[in-house]
């Protein structure tokens, strides 16, 4: 499966591509980062962000996407600027007929740590380590991206349902997903 993992923002927009096999082995397909300008007007940043998703969508052709579910902030600029990027990425999906996943910060962390609130910095070098890269990508937003596409892709049916080869990370993950639905039942 090829999964479009996309970190929103309006001056960095995170975008990575992962290829993943059954047995959840993942490969680095692409990553980048859009980049607007707060000198720009607000449509000219949007279109930008638009127009660098559309062009890795038109040349690696995934079968589903993963995007960064807003948080709450205090800061209402970038709250407003990333979810104005996260409506830009649905758009897209939405008009491409693929799928979405969104995901919290935490949970991405969790399914590439093991740990919902690791740091960026350990967030990156899970990254690193899961694709076999001897760098990790930089901006921040480049591995997030690929961080989300990483969680969405671990997060299918063979994961929910305790199959497959899983890594620490991914039963980690799946025993905090059974933990949460079950606090929910009884609440």
């Amino acid at each position: 499966m090829r999964v479009l993992g996309i970190d929103p923002g309006l001056t960095r927009c995170g975008i990575g591509v992962v290829d993943v096999s059954a047995t959840r082995t993942v490969s680095l397909v692409y990553v980048g980062v859009v980049v607007t300008s707060p000198d720009l007007a607000l449509e000219r940043r949007l279109l930008a962000i638009s127009q660098g998703i559309e062009d890795v969508v038109d040349e690696f052709e995934p079968d589903a996407v993963g995007i960064e579910r807003m948080f709450a902030q205090h800061n209402l600029r970038t709250v407003m600027g990333t979810a104005q990027a996260s409506g830009v990425a649905l758009q897209i999906a939405a008009s491409r007929g693929l799928a979405v996943g969104l995901h919290t910060p935490s949970e991405v962390k969790a399914a590439i740590t093991g740990y919902g609130a690791a740091d960026k910095r350990q967030v990156g070098a899970m990254v690193a380590r899961v694709l076999g890269l001897d760098v990790v990508p930089r901006p921040a937003d480049a591995a997030d991206a690929l961080a989300i596409a990483i969680c969405h892709a671990w997060k299918g049916p063979a994961l929910a349902a305790g199959g497959g080869a899983l890594t620490p990370a991914q039963r980690a993950w799946r025993d905090a997903e059974k933990t949460a639905t079950s606090r929910k039942a009884f609440s």
